[in-house]
């Protein structure tokens, strides 16, 4: 079994964090908090329009560090060299039309434009702007010039912009930003734009089938790694389409049409609609294997008598159809999550179920015991039909949502 690779220590980070002149310069400051309470250094370098929206002090109080914005600053240190030669990240939000045309063009007339020009470690840039300059052919032009370098752009989340305007072009959520950050401190090449043009569908969450109005037969799936999954794909390029069970506590991923649906009946139809052209399917929802069979109308009464028995019928295997119809070239991932048995330990009973199911990928995570389900983090093993077997070392969905996707662009380009 081999072991998957390419990744950094945990232990703190130096980070720069950019902030451009944008009104969503504020949601920076909670991007900053999740930072440092992850026991990161981060240094805040705003532009000088940056500060007309949230002022040095905030950053200093929050990062615990001084705030320069000019190479003129604390010059026996050299910031605009120092800066971005012993960073580890350089993240920038908001990144504005402006900020992106300058760093297009190497402009370094303020100390974040220095710095994004002597970093050598991973750039990532988060922009906000309104959709009418996102979608403007400069600002195209500058986003393409930035990525053909090797510089992360991420994809804007749609929705409220500033007065009544709505589009693409909003800042992405700061949980979802220091979720890719984290991902990048892990793993420098875990974005790679190896999924542009693709399409991709990925399930996620957990099914409830109705006992009556008010009950209802579930599990505890978060949906968190579904998410993730969608996210990490969205931000290698690809077209994702998320078919998202019950997710309550989730914000949408940015750049990622999202279909939401309730029982294992319903995301069976979204997915088989959502997949016929699509180059890869990954299911990570956690689907209720059975459903009451005849469900209450009404609400079943506590009376003090024992209640009737539940009549459960089995609900259709949505892997397996999807194997049967899927198009020449499709890549099929399911997941598994096991527990050890008396017929065999958790491995045992995910080769087999790969066998059964007959996908081309397969991942396999141990459950219980605070493992998989409604956890921050997930490990696993990703076992390939063609008898390949990688561990999936332990750390955040994103993580593992990486290598999965590692896994799927080899295959397509097969």
């Amino acid at each position: 079994m081999t072991q998957a690779g390419h990744l950094r220590p945990d232990p703190s980070r130096r980070i720069v964090l950019g902030v451009g002149g944008g009104i969503a310069a504020y949601k920076a400051c909670e991007v900053l908090r999740r930072l440092v309470e992850a026991g990161h250094q981060v240094r805040v370098v705003p532009t000088e329009s940056a500060l007309r929206f949230v002022g040095a002090p905030t950053w200093e109080a929050l990062s615990g560090l001084l705030v320069h914005h000019d190479v003129f600053g604390d010059v026996p240190e050299v910031p605009h060299v120092r800066l971005g030669q012993t960073a580890d990240l350089v993240l920038v939000a908001p990144a504005t039309a402006d900020l992106l045309a300058r760093a297009a063009h190497g402009r370094a007339e303020d100390l974040l434009g220095a710095i994004l020009l002597t970093a050598r470690c991973p750039v990532l840039l988060v922009p906000a702007m309104h959709t009418e300059m996102w979608e403007h052919p400069a600002t195209v032009h500058n986003v393409a010039v930035l990525r053909s370098r090797g510089t992360l752009v991420a994809r804007p989340a749609s929705g409220r912009l500033t007065g009544a305007d709505s589009g693409a072009g909003r800042l992405p959520e700061p949980a979802e930003i220091v979720d890719l950050a984290t991902l990048l401190l892990r793993r420098a090449d875990a974005l790679p734009p190896d999924l542009t043009d693709r399409h991709v569908v990925v399930s996620a969450g957990g099914t409830r089938e109705p006992l009556d109005p008010v009950r209802y037969l579930g599990n505890r799936s978060s949906g968190r790694q579904g998410y993730a999954l969608a996210r990490v794909a969205a931000q290698r390029g690809a077209r994702v389409t998320l078919v998202a069970a019950h997710t309550p506590a989730l914000a949408d991923p940015a750049g990622v049409e999202v279909v939401r649906v309730g029982t294992a009946g319903q995301l069976q139809e979204a997915v088989l609609t959502a997949t016929p052209r699509a180059d890869a399917v990954v299911m990570a929802a956690a689907v209720a294997d059975f459903r009451p069979a005849d469900p209450h109308p009404s609400k079943i009464k506590k009376v003090g008598s024992d209640p009737d028995p539940v009549s459960l019928v089995v609900n259709p295997d949505i892997v397996a159809e999807l194997v049967r119809r899927r198009p020449r070239g499709q890549v099929v991932v399911g997941f598994a999550a096991e527990t050890g048995d008396a017929t065999g330990d958790v491995l045992t009973h995910g080769r087999a179920k790969l066998a059964r199911k007959g996908c081309d990928l397969l991942v396999v995570n141990a459950v219980g015991e605070g493992g998989a389900f409604e956890a921050e983090h997930n490990s696993g093993w990703l076992l390939g039909d063609d008898g390949a077997e990688t561990e999936l070392p332990e750390g955040p969905k994103s993580l593992l949502a990486a290598y999965v996707w590692d896994a799927v662009a080899a295959r397509l380009k097969r």
